[in-house]
């Protein structure tokens, strides 16, 4: 890859690989993160593609290319904790977190003020008429078809608290990011912090994942944890835990639109 890179005239910048053939489980597959600069008759991804078709076929490689200077169109979901829309919409706005943002969806109308003092339309899609499956599918359509519209590359569920249906997951598929606390399964439903306050946790954590339709399974991007002790209340445990959560999501979200996460079977290789 390098050597045809040369000699197209292109400057790789950087450069990662990894082969998961060791172990229990290995998939035997290689993977490549190459960021390089191309000069302008090759600076476009159709170009790209022609260059690499026969290496593609020879190796029987997934290649993937994208303009550094394109930015990802993130689309954010939301319920009723703000947390993670707000820290995520602030490392947007100050140019931390490098996408297009197009759209804000949420089930309810909690946030809409946010969403307008940052100048993004805010869609609100409740579920008219209870949460059985046909109204949570009609819901997911109207989702589905704004995804469509706003030609959104990623589905962020910033804390949007409702189960997916297996369609809508499989229409998202690596491209649909969630967060949630670690406790799982060990404090499921209502106020989990609450719920490890009352056993003396230790650690708090979060997690990063792709949506699949095993809740809460899916290809874990990112992880953390922050310690805490017997001083602390219930809401002091609350309030650490969403300060995780959203360094946990932001971190998830920067690395794929970067391109630096790649799924590996119910994994992922994540290029930092």
């Amino acid at each position: 890859m390098s050597g045809l890179l040369y000699q197209a005239g292109c400057n790789i910048i950087d450069s990662q690989q990894f082969g998961d053939v060791l172990g229990e489980g290995a998939t035997g597959l290689f993977f490549m993160r190459v960021h390089f600069e191309a000069p302008p008759q090759l600076a476009d991804v159709t170009t790209l593609e022609l260059l690499f078709s026969h290496a593609r076929e020879q190796f029987g490689m997934d290649a993937r290319f994208r303009a550094v200077a394109q930015k990802a169109r993130v689309l954010l979901m939301v319920s009723q904790h703000g947390h993670c829309l707000n820290d995520l919409l602030f490392r947007w706005k100050s140019g931390q977190l490098p996408v297009d943002i197009p759209a804000i969806v949420s089930n309810h109308t909690t946030f809409e003020s946010l969403a307008q003092s940052y100048g993004i339309p805010f869609h609100h899609l409740p579920l008219v008429g209870g949460s059985d499956a046909a109204t949570k599918r009609a819901q997911e359509q109207q989702i589905e078809a704004l995804i469509e519209a706003e030609n959104v590359d990623l589905v962020v569920l910033a804390r949007y608290m409702q189960i997916l249906s297996p369609e809508f997951c499989e229409r998202l598929r690596g491209r649909a990011i969630n967060i949630h606390h670690s406790f799982l399964p060990s404090f499921k439903g209502a106020k989990p912090y609450y719920q490890a306050h009352a056993r003396g946790v230790k650690l708090i954590g979060a997690t990063a994942h792709y949506v699949t339709p095993d809740l809460d399974e899916g290809p874990i991007i990112e992880q953390d944890v922050a310690r805490v002790d017997h001083s602390l209340s219930a809401e002091d445990l609350t309030s650490v835990g969403r300060d995780v959560e959203c360094v946990v999501l932001a971190r998830a979200v920067r690395w794929h639109v970067e391109r630096r996460v790649l799924i590996n079977g119910h994994k992922t290789v994540v290029f930092r």
